[in-house]
Parts: C-alpha cells; structure tokens; sequence
C-alpha cells in the first residue's frame, strides 16, 4: 500500500481521534475549574448567594462539560462507552 493511499485511509481515524483527544482534555480541564468553582461555593454560608454563586459559576462550566460529553457520546463506539450514554436513559 503505499503512502498516498495509507494516508487517505487513516484519515477518518486520526479526524475521530483528534476529536476525542481535543474533547476530553476539554472536559479534564474544566472538571477542576467546576470543582474549584463549587470548593468556592460550598464556604458561602448564605443560602440565597449559595444558590446564585452554583447558578452562576457552577451550573454554567457544567453545561459546558456536558456539551462535550454530549458528543463524545455520539463519537465513541458503544463497546467502549460502558456507562449508559444520555439518550437511552431517557428510554429506559
């Protein structure tokens, strides 16, 4: 086989792979920001600035870590993916 072909071939896989590696450093990266935000949180004793600092601090790295996991749901084969995705808890 030669080089041009190989190439054309992997190509797919490195695309698949680039994806998954670009998402989860994504979603290791801002796990910790999450944890750190929620750390900040949880010393704030007033319940009503609890619930706005978790509203506006927390809530919204979640999402964003949730977004990507999101795809890589839909990126990752099955057999691999071992904790039940989103989509089929929903139909469980």
């Amino acid at each position: 086989m030669g080089e041009e072909k190989a190439k054309a071939l992997s190509a797919e896989n490195l695309r698949v792979i680039e994806e998954i590696a670009e998402r989860t450093a994504f979603i290791s990266e801002h796990v910790n920001a999450m944890i750190e935000a929620r750390k900040a949180a949880n010393k704030i004793t007033d319940e009503r600035e609890k619930a706005v600092a978790y509203h506006d601090t927390v809530a919204s790295v979640f999402d964003e870590i949730r977004y990507h996991i999101d795809k890589l749901e839909l990126v990752v084969d099955d057999r691999m993916w071992t904790l039940p995705k989103y989509r089929e808890l929903l139909y469980i």
